[in-house]
């Protein structure tokens, strides 16, 4: 059975991003590799196949939350908010990261990057489709290679996003979203 664009377009409509997330509830682990998968089917200029994942859990979380936390206090980050990177891992069941290797020119590692951010849009949709809740953060300033190293990332690769994921404890809101200027360009 092949999806249509109101298929399609509903899935997209209705991914949402959502941090309220029941904490006992693990994704399982077929799952979550079902999710990778589909994060390599992503659109690849040159076929470089960049992309880099890791599944967080159990401590691993918390480990991440360390690892990221010493990078920002060594930048000198304010206190708070180091203080708070240390835990904040701990707000989902699972930390998905996804990661984008280096290129061979800059232009390439650009490539590469987008090629991992549509493959964090892939994993999205099909955490929505799967009944999950997600949440797409940053890695915190400064502690990209400190996070890739955990994640056991190639040697200069680029975190692209750290995915919260687990099962709703609650619906996201449907913010209003602006209407997009669509310019024509004919001549």
């Amino acid at each position: 059975m092949s999806a249509t664009f109101d298929d399609v377009a509903d899935l997209v409509r209705r991914r949402r991003t959502n941090l309220a997330m029941d904490l006992e509830r693990p994704v399982p682990e077929k799952l979550v590799e079902l999710l990778a998968e589909l994060v390599r089917w992503a659109p690849n200029h040159k076929r470089t196949w960049p992309w880099e994942t890791a599944w967080v859990t159990g401590d691993g979380r918390r480990r991440l939350g360390e690892v990221a936390a010493f990078q920002m206090a060594s930048r000198g980050d304010d206190p708070a908010k180091v203080d708070k990177t240390r835990t904040k891992y701990l707000r989902a069941p699972g930390i998905f990261v996804v990661g984008a290797a280096e290129g061979d020119t800059p232009l390439r590692t650009a490539e590469n990057r987008d090629a991992a951010s549509a493959g964090v849009q892939n994993l999205l949709l099909g955490a929505t489709a799967a009944g999950l809740a997600s949440f797409w953060s940053s890695c915190p300033k400064g502690a990209n290679d400190a996070v890739a190293g955990l994640c056991r990332f190639t040697r200069g690769s680029t975190v692209v996003a750290v995915i919260y994921l687990g099962w709703p404890a609650r619906d996201a809101d449907v913010p209003d979203r602006p209407a997009l200027p669509l310019h024509h360009i004919s001549e």
